[in-house]
């Protein structure tokens, strides 16, 4: 059988698994993201009482992460997938290659609820996705990546050309949100910025995009207008200063970065239904002296 575990690292790793039986549900904790093809046989990913079938000339994409998977062989055939693993960096190395030398404007835009929530992806594989990993099944057969890591960059720097300029689809979506290392910067400046004193037009300028073009990135990240998402960040941590310390109202508040104190009130009553000292006066237990 041949098996490798991915190592972390800036080299990917392109292997082919193949396995004889069925050896039922197994779990996997990835280090790094991978995207694979189904040669033979069926392969199958759980979530909870969900289970996703991907089928032979079927592609899929596992984040890094837990994962519970099956490999079912397709009768007398053993299951067989080709996996290519990389990490966040060489994406991003990647990425820059192929825009700086080949110009290639690599925009993501889809957005479905399909996708949006999940970890995984199953794609059917178009021709020339086919005859990439036909490509990559001869190297295996022939040992070439062991003896020439380079030849393994350059297929992996393929491959993902190959996705990047397909048309906007789930496949492209969760490779490039997932390991965008652009999308780890935006994500970074946002939450750095959930209790600042800082507008909406800054946040946009900090990030060296227009309004509407920051507005709809933000909505892409967080799936709410900004202006909401922060006020509902800033009433789940006055929460919590609520029932973990014995500041005063006012204080909470201006900690969460409510200065007015009936606003305050009136939004955190808006939210949850209750004021916040109705809310601490539920949640913490009365003082017996």
């Amino acid at each position: 059988m041949e098996h490798q575990h991915p190592e972390v690292g800036q080299q990917p790793m392109i292997v082919k698994f193949s396995q004889p039986y069925s050896n039922g549900i197994q779990s996997h904790n990835l280090s790094r993201h991978t995207i694979g093809y189904v040669l033979h046989g069926t392969k199958y990913i759980y979530y909870g009482d969900m289970r996703h079938e991907v089928h032979r000339g079927e592609l899929f994409f596992l984040a890094k992460g837990h994962h519970y998977t099956e490999d079912v062989p397709d009768g007398d055939h053993p299951f067989e997938q080709i996996a290519c693993y990389y990490s966040p960096e060489l994406l991003g190395h990647i990425l820059s290659h192929l825009s700086m030398n080949y110009n290639l404007n690599i925009i993501n835009d889809h957005t479905c609820d399909r996708c949006r929530e999940s970890t995984h992806v199953v794609y059917t594989a178009w021709n020339a996705v086919r005859n990439f990993f036909s490509t990559i099944n001869q190297y295996i057969r022939d040992d070439l990546f062991s003896r020439d890591s380079t030849a393994e960059n350059i297929k992996m720097t393929e491959l993902i050309y190959l996705i990047v300029t397909k048309s906007d689809c789930c496949l492209k979506s969760k490779v490039l949100s997932n390991v965008d290392m652009a999308r780890e910067n935006f994500e970074q400046l946002i939450y750095g910025n959930i209790f600042s004193d800082i507008s909406i037009e800054e946040l946009a300028a900090r990030s060296n995009r227009s309004m509407t073009s920051f507005k709809k990135e933000f909505r892409r990240h967080f799936y709410a207008p900004p202006h909401k998402w922060f006020i509902r960040q800033r009433l789940m941590h006055s929460r919590l200063l609520l029932i973990s310390t014995d500041k005063s109202i006012a204080e909470v508040g201006i900690e969460c970065s409510f200065p007015n104190t009936s606003h305050f009130i009136k939004l955190f009553k808006k939210q949850y239904g209750q004021t916040p000292a109705a809310y601490r006066a539920s949640h913490v237990p009365s003082q017996v002296g």
